[in-house]
């Protein structure tokens, strides 16, 4: 399973091809980290560069792929709100913008940069590669969380 970078907006079109603009998918798993971190002797180790990443696994109804990862890199916005009680989660569509040198995930469709409409979920970054995981279907965490 190897990463493909995400450059232009060609290779985003692309991916949004391959996984049909994710189009009956749900977002399964999000993983969150950062360069920062506390050693043994309680220092503290913080960097003042672009350190957050997030790894997402999209499943959908559709085969060829059926799950993808996403790997984002240089995190500068994240919004992810949980869909409300009695509303499913199910993304129905969902665009990718390459735009000033940034990649912007979203499943609100009429979102763009800096034109005033929120979007309820949004991840912008420097880098973005995805890689196919349809291998990953069904409940099994994949990312380390248990409930133990």
């Amino acid at each position: 399973m190897s990463w493909k970078e995400v450059k232009n907006n060609e290779d985003v079109g692309n991916l949004l091809n391959t996984f049909g603009n994710f189009h009956d998918s749900c977002l399964k798993e999000l993983y969150m980290s950062t360069g920062s971190y506390v050693n043994e002797s309680l220092s503290m180790s913080i960097s003042v560069n672009l350190d957050t990443t997030i790894r997402i696994l999209f499943q959908r109804q559709y085969a060829n792929p059926s799950a993808i990862e996403l790997l984002f890199e240089g995190v500068t916005q994240f919004c992810i709100s949980p869909s409300p009680k009695n509303h499913d989660s199910i993304i129905y569509e969902a665009k990718i913008l390459f735009e000033d040198d940034s990649f912007h995930w979203t499943d609100n469709i009429d979102w763009y940069p800096n034109r005033g409409i929120s979007p309820v979920n949004l991840i912008s970054a420097q880098q973005l590669k995805w890689r196919d995981v349809s291998s990953w279907m069904g409940n099994q965490q994949r990312y380390g969380w248990s409930k133990e």
